[in-house]
C-alpha cells in the first residue's frame, strides 16, 4: 500500500481528526498542544494544553475533547523518540475541551469519585453524545497503575468507572450499531471486546479474571496502541515494533496488517468524501501519513 507523508517535525502526533476544510487535527503529546496540519504539511498551534494530550475526538458542541495523560520523561533510541515514565512535574491526567474557535480549554474530568485520571490515553463518542475513554495508566522505574475504562457525559455531568484493573488499555472504538466497545491493550498485544447493555454500562464479565472476550491475541513481541473501525465493523489499530495498521476481523479472530516505513503507527483516522483517506500517526518519528485505505471507515458521531 502507497503511503505519503503529510508532514514531518510533529512531536510525537497522535489522536488525528480528519476536518472538512482537509486538514487534519493532530495532538503533539511531547509538544503539549492540538495542532492543526494543513494539506501542504504546514502546523499550526492550536491550543496549548500541556502536560501530554493523547487521544481527541470531535463533541457534540463542535469542541474536541482530549485525554491528556499528564506527561512522559523522553528519549531517543536508534533516532526514535520513545516515551518513558512519568514526568517530575506531573500533576495527574484529565479529559480536556478545546474551543476550535479561539483556543481556549477547560478541564472536564481529573477525577472519577475519589479516583484520580492517571493516564487518559483514547476515547470515542457514542449516539447519546458520551463518551467512553481509557486510562492507560503511568509507570515508574519500579512500578506501573493498573488501566480502567470510563464513561462521561461532554457536559461535566457525569463519569463513571466502567471497567477497572485492566492491564495498559490504550484504543478503543465502537461497533458500527453501538453494541460493542472495543479496545486495545498495549503490552499484549491483544484486542478485547465486551457488549454494551446501554450507555455507560458493560455486560458482565464472562469471568471474575476476564474483563471482555479475547477478539484476537498478535503473536510474537507486537504492541497496539490507537484505534479505528470501518464501516464493515473491523477494527483498525496502530501497532508499534511491526510498524502499521493491523486490522482485525470480530466475526472470525483473523487479522491482516497494511505495513508502514516505521517503527510506530500509533493512530490513524478516515476522511475524504468516500470515507477512504486515511491518515496515519507515526509517533516516534513525528511524520503524518497518508493512504488510500481498501475499505472506507465507520463515520464518528459529530463529524461532519
Amino acid at each position: 500500500m502507497k503511503s505519503d507523508v503529510v508532514a514531518e517535525g510533529l512531536q510525537f502526533p497522535e489522536g488525528p481528526i480528519a476536518m472538512p476544510d482537509g486538514s487534519v487535527l493532530v495532538v503533539e503529546i511531547r509538544r503539549g498542544t492540538l495542532s492543526r496540519v494543513q494539506p501542504s504539511g504546514k502546523i499550526e498551534v492550536v491550543a496549548n494544553l500541556g502536560g501530554g494530550p493523547n487521544g481527541a475526538a470531535l463533541g457534540p458542541d463542535g469542541a474536541v475533547y482530549v485525554c491528556n495523560n499528564g506527561g512522559f520523561e523522553w528519549h531517543e533510541a536508534g533516532g526514535n523518540l520513545i516515551p518513558g515514565h512519568l514526568p517530575h512535574d506531573y500533576i495527574g491526567g484529565r479529559i480536556q475541551r478545546v474551543d476550535l474557535k479561539t483556543g481556549a480549554f477547560s478541564t472536564l474530568y481529573d477525577h472519577c469519585g475519589a479516583l484520580q485520571l492517571r493516564g487518559p490515553n483514547d476515547l470515542v463518542f457514542d449516539k447519546e453524545g458520551g463518551f467512553w475513554f481509557s486510562d492507560h495508566g503511568k509507570s515508574t522505574p519500579t512500578h506501573r497503575d493498573h488501566g480502567a475504562l470510563y464513561y462521561a457525559k461532554a457536559d461535566g455531568s457525569r463519569i463513571e468507572l466502567a471497567r477497572g484493573e485492566l492491564t495498559a488499555p490504550n484504543g478503543v472504538g465502537l461497533s458500527p450499531d453501538q453494541r460493542v466497545l472495543y479496545w486495545a491493550d498495549t503490552t499484549t498485544g491483544r484486542l478485547w471486546a465486551a457488549d454494551i447493555e446501554s450507555p455507560g454500562k458493560l455486560a458482565t464479565q464472562p469471568a471474575p479474571w476476564l474483563p471482555g472476550r479475547v477478539v484476537c491475541t498478535l503473536p510474537g513481541f507486537q504492541l497496539l496502541d490507537s484505534l479505528k473501525v470501518e464501516a464493515n465493523g473491523k477494527v483498525c489499530v496502530g501497532t508499534i515494533i511491526n510498524g502499521g495498521i493491523t486490522v482485525f476481523d470480530p466475526t472470525n479472530d483473523t487479522t491482516e496488517h497494511f505495513e508502514f516505513p516505521e517503527i510506530a503507527i500509533t493512530n490513524l483516522c478516515f476522511g475524504g468524501d468516500d470515507l477512504q483517506d486515511v491518515w496515519a500517526t507515526a509517533s516516534s518519528s513525528g511524520r503524518l501519513y497518508k493512504c488510500r485505505w481498501p475499505r472506507p471507515g465507520l463515520r464518528l458521531e459529530f463529524t461532519s
